[in-house]
């Protein structure tokens, strides 16, 4: 059977602008897909559009080829595949993609504001004024005339939230996605049709400033003030009847404007609300805005819309306070169990007039407290919310937080544990990973780290979900299979690439943040291994995935960037940089680690030329990494700091013989608990030791419960990865995932789950355990774009079996791992490839060794 049709790595995606996207699909059962016969038309089941015919190819991922598409184009698409025997599926189930708004000429709605954050010459408009509410009514005919299909078209500068007759028109919270809002702004497409009724209907847009409009305030903390845009909407619903006819209705000058009950929100300080000043009925038909002001047409927008292509940002998980603590001086501080990212929310059943203070943090203090302070949450970050008078529910909705205990001043004392909720907010990108050993450290360490991610997986990939809030590149290609085997983030990097792209300099520099919305000095704006992700990302997702359409859109900007560096270097020698960020030892050169990463961003390029068929480029770019190669081995000599012995290593730069004693330095500092490389070189690390074999050292590491040690944060209460080796005595952020490379080998080496050399998106498995030291099982699972794979390995009393699923459409190199076990039951249809190798097809497959 066919399963998971997808378009532009999404399911049946509603507002795209990609007018020939890639359409993909998996497979069940263990046969081999000889061919592929893909029909789209304009209805179900119609093939008016593009019929390939029966296509004899193995893909699983093709380009629309059909008759062009236009802006609101609906596709229904399906697929079949034939088998080696020459038998045909049945068809695929209707898979469709809907077009969004491709041209500027298309949105007939305008920018709109409340008057009093309206204006241009005052980038601090709207400070001190209530956030505002925008809504207008609509008539539409009685039911003979009912529409078919309605879609509203929205954006906003800042975050908005809209809604249809007082109901949300979506899941998504904290829209739109991080842009630079002077240049780009994101929309969303969406279906609405259930929600709108014959007669009267209303449209309610509640705005808020966001990370687009961070003003001052001297009573909050904020990690920089600065405004792309104050808040404003714009918004478009259209209508089509069975009769094909169409009404268009959006935001203009009959739109009206009032005061919300939210009177402040800033980005990184915190948010302000009363509930008294809830206005009733607000986004509903029928309610009196006699007293609402006609809203100010907003010009000042020149950015450009563009749809969001990539899961929005979505509530994915609620957790209820674990504990009601109550401080020594008799505060209420709630503890949800964990550190995340989003929002408290608040259910009470109290009196009107009751001002309560919420401080989010990561920590308390002696005195029971919540901790903050600059380096570690910033500070001061505080809600607040004067209550109603009976049950009410409220959480902010403009901006979110980082936390674990939420510290609740002026609460009654008879308030119970109940009264606060965690909501985990992150993008909605679909777990795909599971991982679980013998050993339950190495669980728990593999479930920070997961925490972590979570709790920056944001519209971008963010150090910190509390003190900065920004995409930091570097964590972006580092970390980049730590991310992909725990999520699907096919569409999601693609969209952190455009706004890569959109910083891009016009000398080519990438800043180490994106977008940029502060502009930092020297090395925190200028770094190879922040940067370089420009370069990494679309080679990364090319062999994750098997796409090559990051490569291709990003080929020039790509170049620019290599292109930058080589001007900044000295004789292949690049000096400026950061260095192994947050490294024990500060011995380590900046001018090794900036041209490593000078190095790898030069090598990638050649390889991506080469894949593009851009022969030229790729010989060029072949002929600078050689000399990169030789400049490093001549300036940066054997023998220096262990992150130095390690990026060598990966460059090559060794000389054979004495790659050995190298690597057995590295294993001894690494096996005594001496590691002192920082966040650039430890993946570097973790790579270069599972290639060479030497799992036990890294086993060593991964057990270790001394500073410094992924251990010692699990055994002094860590929920989330933090910020340091020792994050949970130092302080910084509890909520950083930078250090998280040991989960890659937990997938990878422990696991097994890898890649043969030369295969891309997983076509070609190789599974190739490691069994470490005293580990007795381990069990890893994730999805690859032909399904899911899972291999699970356990081993006593001088047996070792190894269980291993292979998805359709790949096949696998299984070695088996030289434990002693010279007896090896191998199953019938895997084909030996040497004593402890074999491949296999689709399937499942149990393999035993034995003395």
């Amino acid at each position: 059977m066919v399963t998971n049709p997808r378009t532009c790595d999404l399911t049946d995606p509603l507002g795209i602008e990609i007018t020939r996207p890639p359409l993909s699909w998996r497979l069940t059962g263990t046969a081999t897909q000889t061919a592929y016969h893909v029909r789209a038309g304009s209805s179900e089941g119609a093939a008016d559009l593009w019929d390939t015919g029966e296509v004899e190819s193995a893909d699983q991922r093709v380009t629309y080829g059909g008759r062009p598409l236009t802006s609101r184009a609906i596709v229904h698409w399906r697929v079949r595949v034939r088998d080696a025997a020459g038998d045909w599926s049945d068809w695929s189930r209707d898979a469709r993609f809907e077009l969004g708004l491709l041209d500027a000429a298309d949105w007939t709605a305008a920018w709109i504001t409340h008057p009093d954050w309206h204006d241009p010459g005052d980038p601090r408009a709207g400070e001190g004024h209530p956030l505002p509410l925008l809504a207008a009514e609509f008539t539409l005919p009685e039911p003979v005339a009912a529409p078919v299909r309605a879609r509203l078209y929205v954006a906003g500068v800042g975050v908005y939230v809209a809604s249809v007759n007082g109901r949300p028109v979506t899941d998504a919270v904290l829209e739109p996605a991080y842009t630079d809002f002077a240049r780009r702004v994101a929309y969303a497409a969406h279906d609405v049709t259930a929600l709108l009724r014959s007669g009267a209907n209303a449209i309610g847009i509640a705005l808020g400033p966001g990370i687009a409009h961070v003003y001052p305030h001297q009573d909050r903390y904020m990690k920089f003030f600065g405004s792309k845009s104050s808040p404003k909407a714009i918004a478009q619903l259209e209508v089509t009847y069975a009769d094909g006819s169409a009404r268009t209705f959006g935001t203009g000058a009959d739109w009206l404007a009032t005061d919300g009950p939210t009177t402040r929100s800033h980005w990184f300080g915190g948010e302000d609300h009363d509930a008294r000043l809830t206005v009733p009925g607000w986004d509903v038909p029928g309610t009196d805005r006699s007293g609402w002001r006609p809203v100010a047409l907003s010009g000042d927008v020149p950015a450009a819309l563009r749809s969001r292509a990539c899961p929005p940002i979505r509530v994915t998980e609620r957790l209820p306070a674990v504990e009601k603590l109550v401080a020594k001086d008799g505060t209420a501080v709630f503890d949800v169990g964990a550190v995340v990212a989003g929002w408290a929310e608040l259910r009470l059943d109290l009196p009107a007039g009751h001002h309560l203070r919420l401080l989010p943090g990561d920590q308390l203090d002696a005195y029971g407290r919540v901790v903050q302070s600059k380096p570690t949450t910033g500070a001061p970050i505080f809600n607040t919310y004067v209550t109603a008078d009976g049950p009410q529910t409220w959480h902010p909705s403009f901006r979110y937080d980082g936390f674990r205990y939420v510290e609740v001043q002026g609460l009654p004392e008879h308030v119970g544990a109940d009264a606060v909720t965690g909501l985990v907010l992150r993008a909605g990108n679909a777990p795909v990973g599971t991982f679980e050993t013998s050993n339950s450290l190495v669980n728990d360490i593999h479930t920070i780290i997961d925490r972590a991610v979570r709790g920056n997986m944001y519209s971008v990939l963010t150090d910190c979900p509390h003190r900065e809030k920004l995409g930091w590149l570097e964590q972006v290609h580092l970390l980049f299979d730590v991310v992909a085997y725990n999520y699907d983030v096919a569409a999601y990097y693609r969209e952190l690439l455009v706004t890569m792209a959109e910083a891009q300099t016009g000398d080519g520099l990438v800043p180490d943040i994106a977008p940029e919305y502060v502009v930092f000095e020297h090395a925190f704006r200028d770094d190879p291994n922040w940067g370089g992700a420009i370069v990494r990302v679309p080679w990364q997702l090319y062999r994750w995935y098997g796409d090559t359409s990051a490569m291709e859109t990003h080929y020039d900007a790509m170049g620019r960037y290599v292109g930058y560096l080589t001007g900044r270097a000295e004789d292949g020698i690049l000096g400026h940089g950061l260095g192994d960020w947050i490294g024990l030892d500060p011995a380590t050169p900046v001018p090794l680690v900036s041209t490593w990463g000078y190095w790898r961003a030069a090598r990638t390029m050649a390889r991506v030329a080469g894949v593009l068929g851009r022969e030229d480029d790729a010989k060029r770019y072949r002929a600078l990494t050689e000399q990169i190669t030789t400049a490093f081995a001549t300036a940066f000599p054997q023998g220096g700091t262990q992150a130095s012995d390690i990026l060598a290593l990966d460059m090559g730069v060794v000389p054979a013989d004495l790659v050995p004693g190298v690597l057995d330095r590295v294993c001894e500092a690494v096996r005594g608990g001496g590691i002192t490389v920082g966040e650039i070189a430890l993946p570097a690390l973790f790579r270069v030791l599972g290639r060479a074999g030497r799992h036990d050292a890294l086993w060593e590491f991964a057990t270790a419960t001394s500073h410094p040690s992924y251990g010692y944060q699990v055994r002094h209460g860590a929920t989330a990865l933090t910020e340091a080796w020792d994050g949970p005595t130092r302080g910084l952020s509890q909520n950083h995932f930078m250090l998280g490379a040991i989960d890659a080998w937990f997938y990878r080496g422990l696991g097994g789950i890898g890649q043969a050399p030369g295969s891309n998106g997983f076509r070609r498995l190789l599974i190739e355990p490691a069994v470490p030291g005293d580990l007795e099982s381990a069990r890893a699972s994730t999805a690859t774009p032909y399904g899911q794979v899972t291999v699970s390995w356990t081993r006593s009393d001088g047996e070792f079996t190894l269980e291993v699923e292979v998805p359709p459409g790949s096949s696998a190199e299984v070695r088996l791992p030289a434990l002693g076990l010279d007896r090896h039951t191998v199953p019938s249809g895997a084909a030996a490839l040497g004593e402890r190798a074999h491949e296999v097809p689709a399937g499942r497959w149990t393999f035993r060794s034995s003395r």
